[in-house]
Order: C-alpha cells, then sequence, then structure tokens
C-alpha cells in the first residue's frame, strides 16, 4: 500500500540533501582549498622545490683579469726606423743597434706592453734582465719611447719624461760623443731624476721640485736603492754619484 504523501515528500527532501552535501565536499577536494577560503576555492600554486639557502644562491661569474708579466723582444732596426736620432758619421751603424720592445709597470699602477728602447746590439740582452728586475720590483715608468718621437730633440723627450736610450748626440755641455750615440747609456723617468748642475740649476721647470731627492716620489731614483743595483747587476754606473753636477736619470755602461 503506497504510504503517505507526506512521508514521501520528506524521503525526497532527505535524499537531495545528501547529494548536495556529496557534491561540495567532491568539489573541495578537486580544488585543493586549505581551509582558508570558501569550499571550493582553489589556493594557489605552490614552488616544487624549496627556495635555495645563502649558500645555494647562484654566484656571478666575474670575467678574470689577464695576468700580464713582463715580456721582451729584440729585433734589428735600420737607418729607416731611426730617421732622427742616427745620421752617417755616427759612432754605431744601425746594424749595431737593437730595439727592445717590452712591457712595463706604469706611473698609472698598471701594466703596458708598448715599451720601446734603442740601445747597443751588445747590451740589449743585459738590459732586458735589468728591465726585468724592474718590473719585478713595480718601478713605475711614465712613457717608454724611442727618441725619434720627438724629432731627437733630447729636451722635448725629457719634457715629456720619456725613458729613452740611444740618440747619436754629444755629452750635454761637451763636444765628445754621449754614451747615448753608442746606445750605452740610458735616461730612466728624467723629470723625477732631473739633470742638476753643479750650481743647482735644472733646465726643465715641471721637474725642478725634484732637485732635492726626498720623499717617495714614485719613480724618484736613491743612492744604493734597487734600481742602482739591477743596473750594477750589469755592470753599469749611475749618473747620481756623479761629483758636482748629478745626473739622477742616467745609467751608462761607462758610469759617465
Amino acid at each position: 500500500m503506497p504510504g503517505k504523501p507526506g512521508k514521501r515528500s520528506a524521503r525526497r527532501a532527505l535524499v537531495a540533501a545528501a547529494l548536495i552535501t556529496t557534491a561540495l565536499v567532491t568539489a573541495a577536494g578537486c580544488g585543493g582549498s586549505d581551509g582558508s577560503g570558501p569550499p571550493g576555492t582553489a589556493s594557489p600554486p605552490t614552488a616544487s622545490a624549496p627556495a635555495p639557502t645563502p649558500s645555494q644562491s647562484p654566484t656571478p661569474t666575474a670575467t678574470p683579469s689577464r695576468k700580464s708579466g713582463f715580456s721582451a723582444t729584440v729585433e734589428k732596426v735600420t737607418a729607416k726606423d731611426l730617421p732622427h736620432s742616427w745620421r752617417k758619421g755616427c759612432p754605431v751603424p744601425p746594424s749595431g743597434l737593437r730595439m727592445i720592445r717590452m712591457s712595463y709597470w706604469g706611473m698609472d699602477d698598471r701594466h703596458h706592453e708598448n715599451g720601446r728602447l734603442v740601445v747597443n746590439a751588445k747590451a740589449a740582452d743585459d738590459l732586458v734582465k735589468v728591465f726585468r728586475k724592474l718590473y719585478g720590483m713595480r718601478y713605475p715608468i711614465k712613457r717608454m719611447e724611442p727618441v725619434d718621437k720627438y724629432e731627437g730633440s733630447d729636451f722635448d723627450s725629457i719634457e715629456a719624461n720619456n725613458t729613452s736610450a740611444f740618440n747619436c748626440r754629444n755629452a750635454t755641455g761637451g763636444s765628445h760623443w754621449s754614451q747615448h750615440a753608442y746606445g750605452l747609456a740610458i735616461d730612466i723617468n728624467p723629470c723625477e731624476n732631473p739633470y742638476v748642475t753643479a750650481s743647482g740649476h735644472v733646465a726643465h721647470k715641471d721637474c725642478v721640485k725634484y732637485r732635492k731627492r726626498t720623499g717617495r716620489t714614485p719613480g724618484l731614483i736613491h743612492a744604493g736603492d734597487r734600481v742602482v743595483k739591477a743596473f750594477a747587476s750589469i755592470g753599469w754606473g749611475w749618473g747620481g754619484s756623479w761629483t758636482g753636477t748629478k745626473d739622477y736619470q742616467h745609467f751608462s755602461s761607462t758610469g759617465r
């Protein structure tokens, strides 16, 4: 016998409520709700791996600086290479000279590749050894160019504070060949190490302040220091040891 209509309606209502509850629970499971939002609301996606700790953080790759050391090559020269510093009648022919191309330590406290020094062929190898020592002790050199860059002018070369060697000229204030005319003398940082007459005169106004050999100005040469000893190791003497006139820039095979 069929049930009463009121009971059937109540039963249908209970079934419908159960179905709705089931659907809501299923939806909550698919959305991945963590209970912080309304049922069925999806949580933001999380990273698949934990963030790196400081020790795991990637380090920027630095471009390594090139390690530069002393290098030198000794090359033959011709008269064309010496248009202002050599002429017919000089005591040494171009065949008796050599160009040393070498690196040096600069006044800017950096490595330089472009040093050029013209010297006597017989002294070239020994001088490479000396300049290797100077580089190793980080003795700074302003510039190193043949005097031909200054059209053979010793004065202009000094004004530029240029380290140079060969120049077919007479000795300063004399009528005989300078040791530079043989490629057997070198003037180093001639401003910091000026030519000072017995009366105390310095011809280059920017260099007068270095007449007194005090302080630790880069490039200054002092009696008995490592620069003097480096040249002494090949038998070369220093003009700073002369009596009366002092030539602090000057090193030569004869000491004159």
